[in-house]
């Protein structure tokens, strides 16, 4: 009987999900959006009508769901909403190969950021919803958490923009993993303003 509290106390600790199963669009374009996840995760379509797709990349039965509804338009820039999903690769090496592969295919990054505890190449998707595709920097989740407690993260908790070309001919060339996942302190700064 775990997690089940039989006395109500508000102290006890609260159970937590064990993994984020997936996430579910809605679209007036559903061939577009599933061909374009499937292009950019390396995802197969598990089950596909016209109503719903359900696609995966992994052992889990579905990561992405697509919904088709006609007479949708996109969400105005300035309205609330999700900001972005985001997907995490094992390594540098496998980010890379997904940056050229979806470059030569035409997908390219609308931005790269590194925040300190990841290095992030952001994506538009055919609908405009962002889509971070990411390694961690640190081998350990605490050391990234320690990253979110330090001086650097507080005067700049979004991170340092950086040019993908650039990152990938200095690993071909055989740059330290550490070098090119350090984020550069460039002081302060705060969210773009749109």
């Amino acid at each position: 009987m775990s997690g089940i509290s039989r006395n109500g106390d508000p102290n006890e600790r609260a159970v937590v999900p064990d993994r984020l199963a997936h996430i579910v669009l809605r679209t007036p374009d559903k061939r577009s959006l599933v061909e374009w996840y499937r292009d950019v995760l390396g995802a197969r379509i598990v089950f596909e009508n016209d109503f719903i797709s359900f696609l995966t990349y992994d052992s889990e039965h579905h990561r992405v769901a697509v919904i088709q509804m006609p007479g949708l338009t996109r969400a105005a820039p300035q309205a609330a909403g999700l900001h972005h999903v985001a997907f995490t690769y094992r390594s540098l090496g496998d980010l890379l190969d997904t940056y050229c592969r979806l470059k030569t295919a035409g997908i390219t990054p609308a931005h790269a950021i590194n925040h300190g505890p990841t290095t992030s190449l952001y994506y538009q998707d055919p609908d405009g919803n962002s889509v971070e595709l990411q390694i961690d920097n640190f081998p350990s989740a605490a050391e990234a958490a320690a990253w979110f407690e330090s001086e650097a993260f507080a005067v700049n908790p979004i991170g340092v923009d950086f040019d993908p070309d650039n990152l990938l001919a200095r690993f071909q060339a055989g740059a330290p993993l550490a070098e090119l996942t350090k984020r550069p302190d460039i002081g302060p700064r705060g969210l773009p303003v749109r």
